[in-house]
């Protein structure tokens, strides 16, 4: 079980109103001014994202031989196969080339997307072993290569998802080559509806082939937590690697909202509860503390339904007591 502790403690004995967004929530960047300051972090190598002011962009640097690295932003919420989510931005290659490690003369991907960042985070999740990288939803693009043994191999596009116990679903759409120093337009969204991942990439408004769907199976699931660019490691591949270089811009990802909205705290019948606008196909807690060592629940769990929710700790502490609200995807 997923779960998100997304709320401030409120304090017995006050009211407590924490404004929350309503409806879908969009995070957008243009970098003109520096993302950092706006809610973006960087994971491994932070030389291989650079802000650049003066063309308010953002540098990337994708390098296999580098430890996983990622320029990222939390969500806020647990994306799951019930969610609909979509990402867009425009990407410049300057350059990018496979076979950049010896003996590793195939492609490795460049990616963007969604993942789970705890997992994505981790020393065991490695991006070239099959089921050794969960929980992701991206767009990946390879460059060409060569395989000894094969022989060349086409550049590819191939909208991916992995599934939280590491399943691959995925398109492989080629010959399918970005060009360099030209802008791109990239656009993929997942719809919850037919459980489809789609994906586009044009340049001034045309575009530059089709791009299969991803189709998952019904009882295929994943959790999401951030948006990154993503420089993946070859680490436990053997056969795999790429240097690229380039820019992002205008980026703008669409996610439902927290789970958790319009929270409000006070005291009713004696008791302290929390009540708030819940979501389906999730699960709260209240919990209570008295010195931050650790949490107790006091109520639940109980199940969202879209409608407002009430959460009543009904034997408080004789003292002093601090709350929040854990919400968790099954």
């Amino acid at each position: 079980m997923t779960k998100l502790r997304l709320l401030a403690p409120a304090l017995a004995g006050l009211s407590l109103l924490l404004p929350t967004r309503s409806g879908a929530a969009t995070i957008t960047e243009n970098f003109s001014a520096n993302p950092l300051q706006n809610g973006w972090q960087v994971f491994g190598n932070t030389d291989l994202f650079q802000w650049d002011s003066t063309n308010q962009n953002l540098r990337v640097t994708w390098d296999s031989s580098q430890p996983n690295s990622y320029f990222y932003y939390p969500l806020g919420t647990i994306l799951a196969q019930d969610d609909d989510f979509s990402m867009g931005l425009d990407l410049r290659l300057t350059d990018i080339m496979s076979g950049t490690e010896p003996g590793k003369t195939g492609p490795m991907e460049i990616a963007m997307g969604f993942l789970n960042f705890t997992e994505a985070s981790g020393t065991n999740f490695l991006r070239g072993v099959y089921e050794a990288a969960p929980d992701i939803a991206e767009l990946d693009y390879f460059a060409a290569g060569y395989y000894e043994g094969y022989g060349p191999v086409d550049p590819t596009v191939s909208p991916t998802i992995t599934s939280t116990n590491g399943q691959y679903d995925f398109t492989l759409s080629f010959p399918f080559e970005f060009p360099t120093n030209v802008t791109l337009h990239i656009a993929m969204s997942y719809t919850a509806s037919n459980q489809t991942l789609v994906a586009t990439v044009t340049s001034n408004g045309a575009s530059l082939g089709p791009i299969q769907d991803v189709v998952m199976p019904a009882d295929f699931d994943f959790r999401l937590t951030a948006f990154s660019i993503s420089s993946y490691s070859s680490a436990g591949d053997d056969y795999d690697s790429v240097l690229a270089h380039g820019t992002i811009d205008n980026l703008i990802v669409t996610v439902p909202p927290p789970p958790v909205q319009n929270l409000t705290g006070a005291f009713g019948n004696g008791a302290w509860q929390a009540q708030f606008l819940s979501r389906t196909n999730w699960l709260y807690a209240l919990e209570a503390t008295t010195n931050f060592q650790s949490w107790t629940d006091v109520s639940g769990p109980a199940a969202g339904d879209g409608t407002n929710l009430v959460l009543h700790d009904t034997n408080p502490p004789p003292g002093r007591a601090f709350y929040r609200v854990r919400a968790s995807r099954p």
